[in-house]
């Protein structure tokens, strides 16, 4: 099981969601936890680099009406032996990427 932190910023982010989008950040985030035990994360979760901010991802998800979620992370140390961590960084929209 992968080990993980929030940045204060992520937490102000997560915040500002309606319960709804949290409720599928959640669901989004389930799947991000089974596929880094599997080590290939499945095509719907669109995970890739932000351009221009080196050792830090994005996955994105759909909040139903309106636009896409965005969280992005980056890998930190690992807390535990053959656990990885993640630092959650921002979640919200696309605007989030003005600052991952």
């Amino acid at each position: 099981m992968p080990t993980y932190e929030t940045l204060p910023r992520f937490a102000i982010d997560l915040d500002r969601l309606t319960p709804e989008q949290r409720r599928r950040f959640r669901q989004t985030v389930a799947a991000f936890v089974e596929d880094l035990r599997t080590g290939r994360f499945r095509a719907g979760l669109r995970v890739k680099r932000v351009q221009r901010a080196p050792g830090i991802d994005e996955l994105t998800w759909s909040m139903g009406a309106g636009p896409a979620g965005r969280a992005t992370w980056e890998y930190g140390p690992e807390l535990r032996p053959g656990a990885q961590h993640i630092v959650w960084r921002r979640v919200g929209t696309h605007a989030i990427l003005t600052g991952p």
